[in-house]
């Protein structure tokens, strides 16, 4: 790899940490910027899910203010996070290196036009205070949508925390910066448990993971501390019109 193939990675890794962190997006950057140094898209998305562990490393850790208090809540959140991180990198190991290429396209298009449609998260966020006022615990049903989000986080994972996040401030009743920290725990238990799998399973392009999970520590540091101070709206936007070119791009390239 050369130096600026490296230095491009830990800049994308950079970006993608902090828009990961605010926004649940990471892969959207880090993903298209691995393929740019020519690896083949099911090795790129391997090596993606191993270095995304740094960023949760980061985020989790400038999360604790907020996650101060919420150990019992989150222990089953987690346990389901676990089955379905386990569960998509099982599925990705299973699918053709050719049938992944033609379906990335499809994906990267529906978490981006997700994103567009998504009511903004301090919206939802009073809605769940709302719908959570009087009740006891949390609802009953929140496991398994995690469970479910984890699958298609450890399968591939562009807004993963996107949904993760709606989930989370619809059905707890907490404000933003606790939602989204709970959702950089829980996202990145299913994520470190699918990087397990593919460490052990599949082939991981450390010389790109290494420089790409430096950019993307630092920038889950700085994730959490932007989040507390401004919206994220105008940043989904624009890397949701970039998803949607990047998806149009990816499927000229496979069934061209």
């Amino acid at each position: 790899m050369s130096p600026l193939e490296w230095c491009l990675l830990v800049v994308a890794g950079v970006g993608a940490g902090l828009t990961g962190s605010i926004a649940g997006l990471a892969s959207l950057i880090s993903y298209p910027a691995l393929l740019a140094t020519g690896l083949p898209p099911v090795t790129a998305n391997v090596t993606n899910t191993v270095a995304l562990v740094l960023n949760s490393v980061g985020s989790v850790s400038a999360s604790r203010p907020e996650l101060r208090g919420q150990g019992r809540r989150l222990r089953p959140l987690l346990a389901a996070a676990v089955l379905g991180g386990g569960a998509g990198a099982a599925l990705l190991l299973s699918t053709p290196s050719d049938a992944f290429e033609r379906i990335v396209p499809f994906l990267i298009a529906a978490a981006s036009g997700a994103i567009l449609v998504q009511r903004p998260p301090r919206e939802l966020a009073a809605e769940g205070a709302a719908l959570h006022a009087g009740a006891h615990g949390d609802p009953r049903w929140l496991p398994a949508a995690v469970f479910g989000v984890g699958i298609y986080g450890g399968y591939f994972g562009a807004a993963a925390g996107v949904l993760l996040l709606a989930t989370l401030l619809l059905a707890t009743g907490e404000g933003l910066p606790r939602g989204n920290a709970m959702k950089n725990a829980v996202l990145g238990v299913a994520n470190a448990v699918a990087a397990l799998g593919y460490v052990v399973l599949a082939d991981v392009a450390w010389s790109a993971a290494l420089p790409l999970a430096v950019g993307l520590f630092a920038g889950g540091l700085l994730g959490p501390r932007v989040v507390r101070r401004s919206p994220p709206a105008a940043l989904r936007r624009v890397i949701a019109v970039a998803g949607l070119g990047l998806a149009a791009y990816l499927g000229v390239q496979a069934f061209g």
